[in-house]
């Protein structure tokens, strides 16, 4: 019973620390990707994801596509988000570290 124990905890160990399961990864992919570059995004909704435990917001953008992001502290419902090189800086835009 003892190896038992030592098999499971061994594992465990691995699980957590190592592995990322394909599931996380996509899961990371589809909410941190912000590639819609100078394209303005509405928020539409501002919901709860039990799985982060964190809010999320649906954000409709000029084109037509929708995409989830992670809701920034103070946004509301009705805000205009913006992400690229160019934007001002205010709650919610995404600029690269290298136009901060």
């Amino acid at each position: 019973m003892g190896i038992w124990l030592l098999v499971v905890h061994a594992h465990a160990i691995h699980n957590s620390i190592l592995d990322l399961t394909q599931e996380h990864i996509n899961d990371i992919k589809g909410l941190v990707r912000r590639n819609q570059k100078d394209i303005s995004g509405r928020i539409v909704t501002i919901e709860y994801d039990p799985n982060r435990n964190a809010y999320i917001c649906l954000i409709h953008y000029g084109d037509g596509e929708k995409r989830y992001i992670l809701h920034p502290r103070g946004a509301i419902i009705g805000d205009t988000i913006v992400s690229g090189t160019k934007v001002p800086i205010s709650m919610g835009n995404a600029l690269p570290l290298s136009a901060v």
